[in-house]
């Protein structure tokens, strides 16, 4: 008997379909037995470190193939490497828009992989081809022959062609593993919570092979090699994202976002002299079943911004075209339409805060690695590749996840007493962060002074220290691995919980966009500061020689920067009002109107 009722609720799951709206490959409603959970979300999983994998071979060393293939100084180079990185970031809100306005998260993906593969294969066979001239050269002593302006053209379109492919499938492979776990069961709901921490912990280890290995090569001037590697693991990662086509569950993506926001615009401010409803009695809003947004969901009604309540008043006009059976979105919207645009408003000034955070995040793949090639690189006779630290940012992002998941989170909800609720809260854990962030540049500043010390003591004018060791950069790579784990899995965690259901990419993507804006801002500041204290001859800070410069001022520059962001943040944190979305006991309709 046991085993029959036990046959019997398997065959009631398998035949059961999902709670969130998610359909499968052929349009039709999930069945949750057959689609999504652990199996699809491991295929993505894996997909992801092998694509970052890829990613990394390139980005990690770039501002070394910059300086000694393609010519630059340091601070060019540090410039453009942040210019790259930041494009990468912002083409997600290329990839977020096409994704929930038209495509859907799995033909976007899809799309920006087959990009991103054609991009690395023009990397290689340009690099094999023009660019790596003499063979060997590109090595911390081989300088390599200067390129052509069509051979410099074709490598910025390699790489921006890269930038592309990368930064509009990032946003979505996220969200999109994030969607095969129904967060209306309470099981799967716990699994969608702990995707986003595991897939960082997978952006991570993809990075331990190219910061390691394909790190060790390309240092060594085996650039083809290690651009090569990176396309046969873009190529994996694409034929993977493909095995797991029957499993995945979709959402349907919602229309232009834009326009909805254009709608609630233009309706508030034809009824400006409206006087301000004061009830949500006088408030338009449709049924869940002929909602077009958010996948039916709708938004409850919140105080702030109440300017724009005006769009879904209900004027004598509406009254009268919607007993004609009318309805125009550009004079009326309905609550949740209205509720979308407070939603976003509300994010802006957190989303700022966290820029300032990624301009400390950039440092790892310019700075570091600059001040880590100006150190004692070797053990016996075996050089370490400057890049190469990074792993002990992915050991620390490894190690604090588990830490995080395993232990602070159990006591901090034990502390609250409250099991069945988080620890701390995603606004919490980014305001650690920060301070995590403030100590990582702080402890960075310190170990410059003392590389400059021992540099001076030994040879000024000489480009590395022969004293101090380059472990000493390890307690600044691990503190920034411990600030991401709170940052960005926070950030990710918190945009995608708080934007609407049609808009979950552009979550993910203002997590990208940050980075994006992050590194152009460490652009900037560097510009600025080379600019402000290169005077009288003085090399200034950041000098190409970094034994002549002042390094160590622009870290602590960077920890006064992020300290003032904090107090800011902590402001904007205190204010922020959550999104309230209808709880599905509540009746089918609201406001004036049964639609």
């Amino acid at each position: 008997m046991a085993s029959l009722e036990v046959s019997k609720e398997m065959k009631q799951e398998e035949a059961e379909c999902t709670l969130d709206g998610t359909v499968d490959r052929h349009g039709r409603p999930a069945i949750r037995g057959k689609t999504g959970r652990l199996v699809a979300g491991i295929i993505i999983l894996l997909n992801q470190v092998l694509a970052t994998l890829a990613f990394f071979g390139v980005g990690v060393n770039l501002v070394l193939f910059l300086t000694r293939v393609m010519q630059q100084n340091t601070a060019d180079a540090a410039n453009n490497v942040s210019k790259w990185t930041g494009t990468v970031y912002l083409f997600s809100l290329v990839g977020a828009f096409l994704s929930d306005s038209y495509w859907g998260r799995y033909k976007t993906c899809l799309v920006f992989q087959i990009i991103f593969v054609i991009g690395l294969a023009s990397l290689s066979l340009s690099s094999y081809l023009f660019l790596i001239k003499p063979r060997g050269c590109g090595n911390a002593t081989t300088p390599c022959e200067p390129q052509s302006n069509l051979q410099i053209v074709s490598f910025y379109v390699s790489i921006y062609l890269v930038a592309l492919g990368n930064g509009g499938y990032q946003p979505n492979i996220a969200t999109f593993g994030a969607d095969q776990f129904d967060e209306e069961d309470v099981k799967e709901g716990k699994y969608k919570v702990a995707f986003f921490s595991y897939f960082y912990l997978a952006w991570n280890i993809g990075q331990v092979f190219s910061n390691t290995i394909l790190g060790y090569f390309e240092d060594e001037g085996m650039w083809t090699l290690g651009f090569s590697v990176s396309t046969l693991s873009a190529f994996a990662a694409l034929l993977l994202f493909l095995l797991g086509v029957p499993r995945y569950r979709h959402f349907k993506p919602s229309g232009n976002p834009i326009s909805r926001f254009c709608q609630v615009i233009v309706a508030a401010g034809k009824k400006w002299r409206v006087e301000t409803p004061s009830s949500d009695e006088e408030l338009y809003e449709v049924y869940r079943k002929d909602s077009n947004t958010n996948n039916g969901r709708r938004i409850l009604h919140t105080q702030g911004f109440k300017f724009l309540d005006r769009a879904a008043y209900i004027s004598s006009r509406d009254f009268d075209d919607q007993k004609q059976g009318l309805n125009n979105p550009w004079h009326l919207c309905p609550v949740t339409q209205v509720e979308e645009v407070k939603c976003i408003l509300r994010l802006l000034p957190i989303w700022l805060c966290t820029i300032l955070y990624s301009v400390v995040f950039t440092q790892m793949a310019s700075l570091f690695v600059e001040q880590g090639a100006a150190m004692r690189t070797t053990i016996s006779n075996f050089r370490i590749p400057a890049a190469s630290m990074s792993i002990f940012d992915i050991l620390s992002v490894a190690l604090f996840i588990f830490i995080y998941r395993q232990v602070i989170d159990p006591i901090v909800r034990r502390i609250k007493g409250k099991s069945n609720t988080k620890g701390l809260t995603e606004l919490q854990r980014m305001g650690v962060g920060l301070v995590i962030a403030i100590l990582a540049m702080v402890a960075t500043g310190i170990v410059e002074c003392y590389r400059l010390k021992y540099a001076k003591n030994d040879c000024l004018q000489c480009e590395g220290s022969s004293s101090l060791s380059i472990f000493w950069q390890v307690p600044q790579y691990a503190l920034i691995g411990a600030s991401e784990v709170f940052m960005y899995v926070g950030q990710l965690e918190f945009f995608n919980a708080q934007t609407p259901d049609g808009l979950k990419s552009f979550g993910s993507a203002f997590c990208m966009t940050s980075m994006s804006l992050g590194s152009y801002f460490s652009s900037l500041i560097v510009s600025i500061v080379m600019k402000i204290s290169t005077v009288n001859g003085k090399p200034g800070w950041i000098p190409e020689n970094l034994n002549r410069g002042h390094l160590d001022r622009f870290y602590f520059l960077l920890a006064a920067l992020t300290t003032i962001d904090l107090v800011v943040y902590i402001v904007c944190a205190k204010w922020y009002k959550g999104i309230k979305l209808e709880d599905k006991c509540e009746g089918e309709e609201k406001g004036n109107f049964k639609v």
